[in-house]
């Protein structure tokens, strides 16, 4: 009989699973709930999209192609980075395709992390950073960001959270799972405490095309900020391509090329099929991303609207597609209240503390779901919190 607790790495047995997990756990046990929990587009990828990758099948393109992705590919990211935010990016010694953008972030952070080495994290924020860091045998430095900051992180913060052992700093911006942004003015602000120093910048963009009130600014593009930054990016949530999984990094040559090692043992290519697909996605997708952005902000204002008349407190997020309204105001923790929200309500949201420290008392609310669901969805909440003592009015 084999000791498995033994023989298992040290590093995985300390990880925490997923606190987001357990909700979808839940959610499958029920036939007739309505999940604003997944942080997934409820669009079908546009069919433009899809027939292209239908196309490549039918022509036999079915092989391995080249480490870095499709030449093709490569280049019309870096084509679509500089049309629509202003970057510019050699498509063959900055650009590397990847299995989504998670892949991304693994690549990045396995390449420049050695042991010891700390990686800023603000929180809440998505939850792979954390545990990546640790595999690489580096240190997690969490920031707790704030709700009367809309969850940005603050020069003040970041001073405070920057040690001689600092290697990177993680920009999740539009953030998930706030939908909080940051403006020009914080970019510089952070910009300006970075210059002189060897931090590097991870800049998961993913949400980059999904603001609401004005376009998304790269902290790539700020002076002295291009040499230091990653950005990473991918189709999963602007053209609503999540089982393609496909995404990139840009990143100096010098990182491109070590993560391009990495991406060459592990995985070898991107799935070919969703390569052709995503080429016809930069090429031919500008209107698609416009028309699911515009559904995104109506609905995004039918659950802030909703939210409000309700008494729930919650800041208007611009970007992503996500809300992160308070919830601890009735006298239990987040987690209590997401889990009796779905048992008596039959509607599933995610507990803040699932995504980091300051993420106690808050949900996310994912609004890539029809109106009608949200409109339904805040009805139940209303009834819900009507059962509850209010600890605290705000």
């Amino acid at each position: 009989m084999i000791d498995y607790d033994s023989v298992l790495s040290d590093k995985v047995k300390t990880l925490a699973p997923s606190g987001i997990r357990r909700f979808f756990d839940l959610l499958e046990e029920m036939d007739d709930a309505i999940s604003l929990g997944i942080g997934e587009p409820d669009f079908v990828t546009p069919w433009h999209i899809r027939d292209a990758g239908i196309r490549s099948l039918e022509r036999g393109f079915t092989k391995y192609t080249g480490n870095a992705g499709l030449s093709r590919l490569r280049a019309a990211i870096s084509e679509y980075l500089t049309r629509r935010f202003g970057l510019r990016y050699d498509p063959q010694t900055r650009i590397l395709v990847t299995v989504g953008g998670s892949e991304a972030i693994d690549l990045a952070i396995r390449s420049l992390v050695n042991p010891g080495d700390e990686v800023i994290i603000p929180v809440p924020s998505f939850v792979c950073y954390g545990p990546i860091t640790l595999l690489a045998g580096g240190a997690p430095v969490y920031v707790e960001t704030k709700a009367e900051n809309e969850f940005r992180l603050t020069p003040d913060e970041l001073r405070a959270a920057i040690t001689e052992k600092t290697k990177l700093l993680v920009l999740p911006y539009p953030n998930n799972p706030t939908g909080g942004i940051m403006e020009r003015g914080d970019l510089d602000a952070i910009a300006e405490i970075l210059r002189g120093t060897d931090i590097l910048i991870l800049s998961d963009e993913i949400y980059a095309e999904l603001t609401y009130g004005g376009r998304h600014i790269s902290i790539a593009s700020l002076p002295g900020m291009y040499e230091r930054t990653i950005v990473v990016n991918g189709f999963s949530k602007c053209y609503a391509m999540t089982g393609w999984r496909m995404g990139y990094v840009c990143a100096p040559p010098e990182l491109a090329a070590q993560m391009l090692k990495i991406h060459q043992y592990a995985i070898m290519c991107a799935p070919t099929t969703s390569q052709y697909a995503a080429i016809e996605a930069l090429t031919y997708g500008d209107d698609d991303i416009e028309h699911m952005r515009r559904e995104y902000d109506s609905r995004r204002r039918i659950l802030l609207d909703g939210l409000r008349k309700i008494g729930i407190d919650c800041f208007e997020p611009r970007g992503a597609f996500y809300m992160f309204p308070r919830v601890g105001d009735f006298g239990l923790s987040s987690d209590e209240f997401c889990e009796r929200f779905l048992r008596e309500e039959r509607v599933a949201i995610i507990p803040g503390s699932a995504f980091g420290r300051g993420g106690d008392g808050f949900a996310r609310m994912c609004y890539a779901s029809s109106a009608g669901n949200i409109e339904e969805a805040v009805s139940r909440l209303g009834r819900f919190i009507g059962r509850l003592p209010r600890k605290n009015i705000r």
